[in-house]
């Protein structure tokens, strides 16, 4: 058979590449190194638990919109997804006794804010009501490929406002615009651990229009996990993939993307054998793109560019917890965020990511037992040239280090814990195939906004970028958005 488009990596970026050709009638063929699919949204199972790879906390599962794109992934190609409502996105417990929940209705989360800032109230208002203004734009407007003019012409007829609101917003930061309306420093602070929690990166380097989505979102669409574990959402979409007559082969790891006359026309993956088609899509980092699977001496020039302009964030170490049902106590959220000091948000421990999604749907886990998933910013380098019983010896310092901390919040964690497995940057890396391990591209200074994200195509003919190192970022919703905007622009290069 004759392949349309080569997908390399079965994240979520590349399966909604994939699955939205496959429903235009495109011969696809995703590779995935793994032996399941969905990447850092896959899944393990270990001793009656099943174990999320990655956060929890998923955006794009609503019904309501334009803005839910994994909803709309699924049913693209005739599958649907199970999901359960979270009522509090994060319970943060913060620096200087500021505990505060993010209620799912936005009045609420405004109240819960105002109690601690009363004197910012009128500017809380104002900058969250920006959010909404940004994300507005956004849910009126199909969100398909910024790099296709007629797309572009259309859309702006349809929605004049919404398109100008958006280009307006392009270029600008959540700190410029909550700096605009508020002045006490706590108050900045929480908006910057707001923007870190799922940006790696303060509001001063988190652009508007990922916030406005984000800050917004949770309170429309709202948070919503996946029965079954965040894993079934890559499943179900592997699934609609072989229904619109898509393949997908595990275990097929790419080691080469191969070019004639400086064109993408095919990969070879390590055992020799070789495939070719009319585009080739990674859904790999840019790094692993452009200097493993490309002769690194060849790097296009605005890939360095781009490089200059963004670096990898940090990895995680990632601690999965098993834990005795009376660790919790009643009423505890699914998802919290831990910080002791402000200045340490960013540093290697300083801010402790929590994640219990069995609050939620009780059958990941034996009766009687909850998961605890608890990650925190961590770089290779600290990891790298020990020696097996170093590396394991280290890993279980880090690991009571953090449960340590924990005990401040959920009190008798270390005597009802069931199961530990502790995964570092070295985990990520071998499992998920991604250079050190990295959660993906910051900003290496500040940056105009989204203006410098580049889009899916590349300065190699008939080779296309997916997933977080694309325009928009980071996140489940946003890959997503990269996956239906790179099948769009290889759906009209195609003729589909």
């Amino acid at each position: 058979m004759t392949i349309d488009a080569i997908v390399i990596g079965s994240g979520i970026g590349g399966l909604v590449t994939a699955t939205q050709l496959a429903a235009k009638g495109a011969k696809v063929l995703v590779l995935e190194r793994y032996s399941i699919p969905g990447g850092s949204a896959g899944y393990f199972e270990r001793q009656g638990y099943r174990f999320d790879v990655g956060a929890s906390m998923i955006f794009g599962l609503g019904q309501n919109g334009t803005t839910n794109l994994l909803t709309r992934a699924l049913s693209a190609v005739n599958v649907s997804q199970e999901a359960i409502a979270d009522p509090v996105q994060i319970h943060y417990h913060l620096p200087q006794g500021l505990d505060l929940k993010v209620d799912r209705v936005y009045e609420k989360f405004l109240q819960n804010l105002t109690a601690h800032f009363r004197h910012e109230e009128h500017g809380i208002r104002r900058f969250y009501d920006e959010c909404q203004k940004v994300f507005n734009c956004l849910n009126n407007i199909d969100l398909l490929s910024l790099e296709e003019p007629r797309y572009l012409l259309r859309v702006f007829f349809q929605h004049p406002l919404a398109c100008l609101g958006l280009v307006k917003y392009l270029p600008k930061n959540a700190g410029d615009i909550a700096r605009r309306y508020i002045k006490d420093p706590q108050l900045l602070k929480f908006i910057d651990i707001e923007c870190y929690c799922w940006s790696v990166v303060p509001a001063d380097m988190t652009p508007m229009i990922n916030a406005g989505m984000v800050f917004s979102d949770r309170h429309y669409g709202g948070v919503n996990y996946p029965k079954g574990g965040v894993g079934q959402i890559a499943q179900k979409l592997v699934e609609g993939l072989e229904k619109a007559g898509g393949q997908i082969q595990y275990q097929a790891r790419v080691t080469k993307i191969l070019t004639e006359q400086g064109r993408a026309v095919g990969v070879q993956l390590a055992n020799g054998k070789v495939y070719r088609g009319k585009r080739i899509v990674s859904n790999a980092t840019r790094w692993d793109t452009f200097q493993q699977l490309l002769p690194a001496e060849q790097i296009p020039h605005n890939e360095k560019k781009w490089q200059q302009n963004y670096q990898k964030s940090p990895s995680f170490l990632s601690l999965h917890m098993g834990v005795k049902q009376s660790v919790l106590a009643e009423g505890t959220e699914c998802h919290h965020i831990l910080l002791e000091e402000w200045e340490k948000m960013m540093a290697v421990e300083g801010t402790i990511f929590v994640s219990i999604p069995t609050l939620l749907d009780p059958d990941l886990a034996p009766s009687g037992y909850h998961i605890i998933h608890a990650f925190t910013p961590h770089w290779i380098d600290d990891w790298q040239g020990l020696a097996q019983t170093e590396y394991e010896a280290k890993k279980e310092k880090a690991a009571w280090r953090i449960i340590d901390r924990l005990e401040k919040i959920f009190p008798g964690l270390d005597a009802g814990l069931d199961y530990l497995e502790v995964g570092t940057p070295r985990t990520h890396r071998r499992f998920l195939g991604r250079e050190d391990g990295t959660y993906g591209p910051i900003p290496r200074r500040k940056l105009p906004g989204l203006l410098k994200m580049p889009f899916n195509r590349t300065a190699i003919p008939g080779l296309y970028c997916v997933g977080d190192s694309t325009f928009p970022g980071q996140g489940l919703n946003a890959v997503a958005f990269s996956g239906f905007a790179c099948a769009h622009r290889i759906a009209v290069d195609l003729g589909f």
